[in-house]
């Protein structure tokens, strides 16, 4: 049986470094090594890329780089090839790639730029597309076109470095406090604040700007957040709906990886008719968005049953432990069929690009 081999892309130029090397050590170990061939491309905080062939501990431990194994590589751009170039002192080696696996978090990985580069080289895509991955990185214009799909949004203002502040407070007066200040291309929490008061908006903004050229401000949707794991490119499947539990405060990046106040409930504590309400939601956020592959869809349900849209995340965590696998699986789905399904799913989309995408519809 010839197994296929899958380029593995983790690290990167990214605040979010380190949750890629968490879900690209989940990922590489979890491959069925009778299907498939981890080709690792590993690629620092300074941009420099590296094929990997050490002990996979490395890159959970950060100390991939200094792996003996380590090789400069990059990806060839001509289209119809599909290789990796290994930029060795003896010459050029040459591995040939049969779907790419970007497992990278963040600016430079999740948000359309590796995406673009596969797709310009004509390497079966696992996951989101160029567009897709731009729009949901950027959380003002997905909420505006969520907005157009007629599904609420927070009220929300956004603006770049150069700004009126008097526009600004004038809109948290007439909004209230408290208000949720984000960097507009951010991920995994960084640089979100929950101001309370004028001093700590401006504050906030200060730090979201560190994180990013735009900052959105928006209003603080009362209930708790709610998630969908979605799957799929035509015919789409959805995992149980999660809850996250709160004892106080917001579900920054501490809560996120510790847990330490906070709680998960898969299934959500809700009742039937609403979960599926929000898998129906998520499902024409997912289509709306571009999404293709998989992608976690993230939103808020107020105690009247509203459903509000937070946002999408392309690559969402991917360890075994991480809120996307954990909904698939409450759906009968394991991780390592999970891997299964989305390289199955990239190389059907690269079919459909060469056949000049037939029209499908879901079952």
């Amino acid at each position: 049986m010839n197994r296929l081999k899958i380029a593995v892309f983790f690290g990167g130029c990214s605040s979010e470094y380190s949750v890629s090397l968490e879900s690209a050590y989940s990922v590489i170990s979890s491959l069925d090594r009778e299907k498939y061939v981890p080709v690792p491309v590993g690629i620092t905080q300074q941009g420099k890329w590296y094929y990997f062939g050490g002990d996979t501990d490395k890159i959970k431990k950060d100390c991939w780089q200094q792996d003996e194994s380590c090789v400069p590589a990059l990806l060839s751009p001509e289209r119809g090839v599909q290789r990796l170039l290994l930029l060795k002192d003896s010459g050029v080696e040459e591995i040939e790639i049969d779907a790419a696996f970007p497992v990278m978090h963040g600016r430079n990985g999740e948000d359309g730029t590796i995406q673009g580069l596969i797709r310009l080289a004509g390497i079966p895509l696992v996951g989101c597309g160029v567009l897709a991955s731009a729009l949901c990185m950027d959380k003002d214009r997905a909420h505006k076109l969520a907005g157009l799909a007629g599904i609420r949004v927070p009220k929300a203002m956004a603006f770049g470095r150069v700004y009126n502040v008097q526009n600004v407070l004038d809109f948290a007066e007439s909004t209230g406090y408290p208000l949720f200040v984000k960097p507009v291309k951010a991920g995994s929490s960084y640089g979100i604040t929950k101001a309370t008061d004028k001093e700590s908006l401006l504050d906030a903004i200060i730090l979201a700007f560190r994180y990013d050229n735009e900052v959105i401000i928006e209003e603080a949707i009362p209930g708790f957040e709610v998630g969908c794991a979605v799957l799929g490119n035509y015919t789409l499947i959805t995992g149980e709906v999660d809850e996250i539990e709160l004892s106080g405060g917001f579900f920054d990046y501490t809560e996120k990886y510790t847990l330490k106040t906070s709680a998960i409930h898969v299934p959500a504590r809700i009742d039937r008719e609403t979960s599926d309400r929000i898998r129906e939601t998520a499902k024409v956020l997912y289509r709306t968005l571009g999404c293709s592959g998989f992608a976690r869809v993230d939103m808020f349900l107020t105690p009247e049953g509203d459903i509000v849209f937070n946002e999408i995340n392309t690559i969402p965590g991917f360890t075994e432990h991480s809120r996307y696998p954990g909904m698939m699986k409450a759906a009968g789905i394991p991780f390592s069929e999970i891997l299964d399904r989305v390289i199955g799913l990239a190389l059907e989309e690269k079919s459909d690009d060469e056949d000049g995408w037939a029209t499908k519809t879901d079952e």
